[in-house]
C-alpha cells in the first residue's frame, strides 16, 4: 500500500473508517506517488504540488469523511504529510539538509499549511511499536526549523531560464520550441547519408552470401524466377557474409573517434562533415565499380574491391556520424521561457523537450533514408547490383551541396585544441587526493560526494588556485556529468547485440519462408518503416500525454524499456526459428539452404511476413533506447566535447560487433534458436541491472542538465562565454 504504516490493527470500525478514507484518497496519493521515484529532483517535488492542487476538488469532498481523531489520522492531506516523514524518510537512509526538507514539505503540502502538532502526534503514535520514535521526533523538529525560513522554494528562478520559477516549471504545460531551419538542413544531410549507407549495406548479405543466379552477370534474378528467386553475386556463404558485415558495422562505429577528436580539437564539426563527405563519396564509387559485370566475372577481385570500399566508406560515414548528431541539436539555442498562446494559456517552451523532439525527428530522417534500401532490394533483384549501388551514390552527392547551402547560417561550436587534455587534467586533480593503493578505499574515495572538489577553482583560497586549473567550476561539473553518461553507455553493447540480428540473420530466416514475390532482404525495411510510423505517435500523443499525467518517463526509464522490448523481439525470433526448423522439408536445421535436385529453393510453408514481428519490436526499442542515447550524449557532454562523447556513445555499437564477431562460430543457422533466445534473455537481465544501477541519475536529471547553463567564467585564455559562433 501507499502508506500502510498508518493503518491501525485495532477495532473493526477503525479499520473500516481508515479503509474508506484510503479509497477516497487513493487517486491523489497514487498521483503523488508517481513523482516519488525521482523525489529528490526539485522538478519532481514541485510537480507533485501541481498534481495535488489539480485534484483539489477530490480532496475537498474526501476530507469530511476523515475527521481528525485522537489517533491523529487527520485529513488526506495530513496523512500524506505523515506518511512522508514517518514512512518515506526512514526508507531513504539519506542525509537531508534543511532546504531539501523544506522544499519537499512545501511541494507535498501546498507550500506548508499543516500544523506541526499533527505531524508530531501521528508520527509518534504510529512508530512507537517499531522503536523509531526518536526519528519521528527528529523529523518533526526538522519540519519546524525548515518552516522558519522565509524563502519559499517555488519562487526560485531556474538557472539558465528566462525568469521561470520552479513553481511555474511544475505547474505549466511544457512543450517543444520551434526548430530553426538550419536544423532541418542538417536533417537533410543525415537523410541523404543514411539512404546511401542502408541502400548499400542492406544488400550485402545476399550480395556476399548467394552466388550469381543462373544466367545472370549482374546478380539480378531472371524474370521467369522473380517470384521465388534470390539475388546474389559472390557466393561466399553465410559465415563469410556474416564476418564481412560484422567488420563493416565494427569499423563504421570505431571511426567516429576520428571525426569526434578532429572536430572538437582541430576542424570543428562543420568542416569535419564537409571533408569526410568527400571521402565517403569516393568509397561509394569504389563499391559501384566492384559490382560491375566485368568485376563479378572475377569474384575474388570483386570481393577485394568490396572490402576496400567498406574501409573508405566506413571512415567517411563514421566521421560524419560523430558530428551530425550534435550539430543538429546545437542549432537550437533557445532557453526555458514562458509564452502565452492565442487561447490565453501560458506554457513553457522547454529546451529539454525541444531536444527530445529534435532527436525524434532526426531519427525519423535516418529511417526515411534507411527506406532507400527498399528500392535497392528491388533494383538488385531486377537490374543487378551495380545499378542498385549507383542510386545511393548519386543521392549521397547531395550532402556537400546542402552543407554549402547553409554554410553562413549554421551555429558552429569552435574547436578547442586542448579540450581533451584539459578533461584529463580535471580527472588528475580529482584523482590525486583520492588515490589509494587499497582498491576498496580507492573506489570508496572516487564515489565520495566531494570527489571532484579538488579540481574546482573555488576549492582553493583566493590567489592560491594551481596554475594548471584554467577552467571554471562549471566545466568540472560538466566532466563529472560526462563520466556519469559514459557509464550509462557502457551497457549498450548488449542492446546492440539484439539490434544486429536484423542486419542479416533475420534476413536469412526470411529466405527460408514463402516469399510470394517479396525479396527476402526487403523485409528488414520494416524496422525503419515502423519507426517512421511510430515517431509522430510518440511525439504528438504518447509523450505529451505522459507529461500531462505527470508521469516522468525519463531517459533512464526509456532506455530500460528499450532493453526489455529488444529482448522480447529476440524471444519472438527464437520461437519462429524453432517452427522453421520443424517445417523445413530438409529437416537439417538449415531451412534457408534447403533446395531440390534442380537447385530450386524449398520453402517452409510460413508466409514471410510473419517475421515482421521482431523487426517492428526492434524499431520500437530504438525509439526508447537508441534515440534516447543520442539525446543523452548531447545533453550530458560539455559544449566543447559533444562530438567525442557522441563518438563514445556510438563506439558501443563497435564493441557489440566485436562481441558478435567472437560468436562467429555459433552464428550459423543451425543454432539460431539458441542464439536469439540467449540474446533475448541477456537483454532483459542486463536492462534490469542497468535500471537499478542508474535510477539515481533519473532523480538528478534536471540538476545534471542545469550544469553550465547559467553565466560562467569559462576558460582563462578565452573571452567570456565564447562557445558558439556563426560563420
Amino acid at each position: 500500500m501507499f502508506f500502510p504504516e498508518l493503518y491501525s490493527s485495532g477495532k473493526d470500525g477503525e479499520r473500516e473508517r481508515l479503509h474508506y478514507a484510503r479509497e477516497n484518497c487513493r487517486f491523489v496519493t497514487a498521483t503523488i506517488n508517481t513523482s516519488m521515484s525521482g523525489f529528490w529532483d526539485i522538478s519532481a517535488k514541485l510537480h507533485a504540488t501541481s498534481l495535488y492542487h489539480r485534484h483539489a476538488s477530490l480532496v475537498s469532498w474526501t476530507e469530511p469523511a476523515v475527521k481528525p481523531t485522537t489517533h491523529g489520522d487527520g485529513s488526506c492531506q495530513d496523512r500524506l504529510h505523515t506518511w512522508f516523514f514517518a514512512a518515506y524518510l526512514p526508507r531513504t537512509q539519506l542525509t537531508l539538509d534543511l532546504k531539501t526538507i523544506r522544499d519537499t514539505k512545501n511541494a507535498l503540502m501546498g507550500l506548508g499549511t499543516l500544523k506541526h502538532s499533527t505531524t508530531t502526534t501521528v508520527v509518534a503514535q504510529r512508530l512507537q511499536d517499531k522503536q523509531e520514535l526518536a526519528l519521528a521526533k527528529a523529523a518533526s523538529t526538522i519540519d519546524e526549523k525548515a518552516d522558519t525560513s522565509s524563502q519559499i522554494s517555488g519562487d526560485n528562478i531556474i538557472p539558465g531560464s528566462e525568469g521561470v520559477t520552479e513553481h511555474e516549471y511544475a505547474t505549466l504545460r511544457r512543450v517543444a520550441d520551434r526548430l530553426p531551419y538550419t536544423a532541418w538542413l542538417v536533417v537533410i544531410v543525415e537523410f541523404a547519408e543514411r539512404w546511401s549507407y542502408y541502400g548499400t549495406t542492406n544488400s550485402f548479405n545476399n550480395y556476399i552470401r548467394a552466388p550469381l543466379p543462373a544466367g545472370s552477370t549482374t546478380g539480378a534474378v531472371p524474370a521467369w524466377n522473380r517470384a521465388e528467386g534470390v539475388a546474389g553475386a559472390l557466393g561466399q556463404g553465410v559465415q563469410k557474409s556474416f564476418a564481412i558485415r560484422t567488420f563493416n558495422t565494427f569499423w563504421v562505429y570505431v571511426t567516429p573517434w576520428v571525426g569526434g577528436i578532429l572536430a572538437d580539437t582541430v576542424l570543428g564539426r562543420y568542416n569535419t562533415i564537409m571533408i569526410f563527405s568527400v571521402v565517403c563519396l569516393i568509397g561509394h564509387i569504389i563499391l559501384t565499380a566492384s559490382a560491375s559485370p566485368a568485376a563479378l566475372q572475377h569474384p575474388e577481385t570483386s570481393l577485394g574491391l568490396l572490402v576496400l570500399a567498406i574501409v573508405v566508406m566506413g571512415l567517411g560515414a563514421g566521421a560524419i556520424k560523430a558530428n551530425v548528431s550534435p550539430m543538429v541539436a546545437e542549432q537550437y539555442q533557445g532557453k526555458l521561457r514562458k509564452e502565452t498562446l492565442p487561447s490565453g494559456e501560458v506554457i513553457l517552451r522547454d529546451p529539454a523537450v525541444t531536444i527530445q523532439t529534435i532527436y525524434l525527428w532526426f531519427y525519423a530522417a535516418i529511417n526515411v533514408g534507411a527506406c532507400g534500401a527498399i528500392s535497392a532490394a528491388f533494383i538488385a533483384r531486377d537490374q543487378g547490383y551495380w545499378q542498385s549501388y549507383l542510386v545511393p551514390t548519386c543521392i549521397f552527392a547531395v550532402v556537400p551541396l546542402v552543407l554549402v547551402m547553409g554554410k553562413h547560417k549554421y551555429i558552429k561550436t569552435p574547436p578547442r585544441g586542448s579540450i581533451l587534455l584539459e578533461t584529463l587534467r580535471v580527472c588528475k586533480f580529482a584523482l590525486r587526493p583520492a588515490f589509494s593503493w587499497n582498491p576498496v578505499r580507492f573506489v570508496k574515495n572516487v564515489r565520495a560526494p566531494g570527489f571532484w572538489e579538488p579540481a574546482k577553482p573555488s576549492h582553493y583560497p583566493e590567489g592560491q588556485v594551481p596554475a594548471g586549473i584554467i577552467w571554471d567550476d562549471e566545466f568540472v561539473g560538466e566532466v563529472d556529468r560526462t563520466m556519469k553518461a559514459c557509464q550509462v553507455f557502457l551497457f549498450f553493447p548488449f542492446y546492440w547485440l539484439c539490434y544486429s540480428q536484423i542486419d542479416g540473420n533475420l534476413g536469412t530466416m526470411a529466405a527460408a519462408m514463402k516469399l510470394n514475390g517479396t525479396p527476402n532482404d526487403l523485409i528488414q525495411n520494416l524496422d525503419p518503416i515502423s519507426i517512421i510510423v511510430m515517431i509522430p505517435v510518440f511525439d504528438f500523443l504518447i509523450y505529451p500525454t505522459l507529461r500531462r499525467w505527470g508521469i516522468n518517463f525519463s531517459p533512464i526509464k526509456r532506455i530500460y524499456a528499450g532493453f526489455l522490448v529488444a529482448g522480447l523481439a529476440m524471444l519472438y525470433a527464437a520461437i519462429l526459428e524453432h517452427y522453421l526448423y520443424a517445417g523445413s522439408p530438409c529437416h537439417d536445421n538449415q531451412p534457408s539452404a534447403c533446395v531440390d535436385a534442380n537447385n530450386t529453393p524449398r520453402f517452409v510453408d510460413i508466409n514471410v511476413w510473419v517475421v515482421s514481428g521482431p523487426y517492428i519490436l526492434v524499431g520500437l526499442s530504438e525509439i526508447f533506447a537508441s534515440i534516447t542515447s543520442l539525446e543523452y550524449a548531447f545533453t550530458k557532454a560539455p559544449k566543447r566535447m559533444k562530438s567525442v562523447v557522441m563518438a563514445f556513445s556510438q563506439f558501443q555499437t563497435a564493441l557489440s560487433s566485436a562481441l558478435n564477431f567472437a560468436l562467429t562460430a555459433v552464428n550459423v543457422e543451425q543454432r539460431f534458436t539458441w542464439l536469439f533466445g540467449s540474446f533475448g534473455v541477456t537483454s532483459v537481465v542486463i536492462g534490469t541491472i542497468f535500471f537499478f544501477t542508474f535510477r539515481q541519475l533519473d532523480r538528478m536529471e534536471s540538476e545534471l542538465n542545469a550544469i553550465g547553463q547559467g553565466k560562467r567564467d569559462g576558460f582563462k585564455d578565452e573571452a567570456h562565454d565564447e562557445v558558439a559562433e556563426k560563420a
